[in-house]
């Protein structure tokens, strides 16, 4: 089988379609058949950067599949599922043609979307979900999301929302002003200085977007993005892997209560990946770029 790996690190050049061998589920694992992933930060983080797992490495943490083979009792071969993959912490990258993870990663796909389009909301969607929970966000909030147009921000603006709590949001071009209201944000502006002082019981940054003076003393500010400022309530969120966040994901989506915003325009199959991290790179895309196998 076919799967996307870097031997060194770099830019889009050293990514590589190489052939490898199919993977064995192990005890209480599930082989699946890629359909679909996502490029997400993290990916071309790892390819660039000297971090991650051992080289030769498998990229990619999105998983949108069809079962193959199951040695747990709860999936069977047919079934449609979704997943997250710690790929730097475990080297289960998932840009493969078939993937092994334990069952404790997967859930059911969305029924309500298509499979490839699945691949668009697992990390995504766990990070704003964790980043959420940290914030203890509820009914009652006054908050600000940063970068409310990316993939993180877009899916956070409407789970916040879903809360009950009002939300605003800061987006880093003014043409993306309509897509996060579309989503559900109240306020949303492009210039961090116009923003209203001392005004937001939490803040969700996922842009490394400095917006502390917005902040009411005592507030939370949450980020998923570096540098962290230096003041009092700020914390880091780091994405785990989660069957129920991800299951929870899945039942917003079924219900209509959450929506995906994929970028039509840029589905790469798989062994156009170098053009896929380019066009990720350059900027400026509304919605996520899916990787298709």
């Amino acid at each position: 089988m076919y799967a996307i790996q870097i031997a060194r690190h770099g830019g889009p050049e050293v990514l590589s379609v190489r052939e490898i061998p199919h993977p064995t589920p192990g005890v209480g694992e599930v082989l699946i058949r890629t359909v679909a992933s996502s490029l997400n930060p993290v990916d071309w983080k790892t390819r660039a950067g000297e971090v991650g797992p051992q080289l030769p490495a498998t990229l990619g943490w999105d998983l949108a599949g069809v079962v193959t083979a199951s040695n747990h009792s709860r999936y069977r071969p047919g079934d449609q599922v979704i997943a997250v993959s710690a790929q730097i912490a475990t080297s289960r990258g998932t840009w493969a043609e078939q993937v092994s993870l334990p069952a404790r990663l997967l859930t059911a796909a969305p029924t309500t979307l298509a499979l490839e389009d699945a691949g668009a909301l697992p990390l995504a969607g766990v990070t704003a979900l964790h980043a959420l929970s940290r914030a203890a966000v509820t009914d009652g909030d006054n908050v600000l999301i940063t970068g409310a147009a990316g993939a993180v921000g877009g899916i956070a603006v409407q789970l916040a929302r879903h809360t009950g709590a009002t939300v605003d949001a800061l987006v880093s071009h003014p043409e993306h002003l309509d897509a996060a209201r579309e989503l559900g944000a109240k306020d949303v502006r492009p210039i961090p200085a116009d923003l209203p002082r001392r005004t937001y019981t939490a803040v969700l940054d996922t842009a490394g977007i400095d917006t502390c003076p917005a902040l009411v003393p005592g507030g939370r500010y949450i980020s998923i993005a570096d540098p962290l400022p230096d003041v009092r309530g700020a914390a880091k969120s780091y994405v785990q892997e989660d069957q129920d966040h991800l299951a929870q994901l899945a039942a917003l989506v079924d219900r209509g209560e959450l929506r995906l915003r994929i970028a039509y325009r840029y589905r790469y199959p798989f062994h156009e990946v170098r053009s896929a991290h380019e066009r990720f790179e350059a900027g400026g895309v509304l919605g996520k770029i899916l990787l298709t196998f």
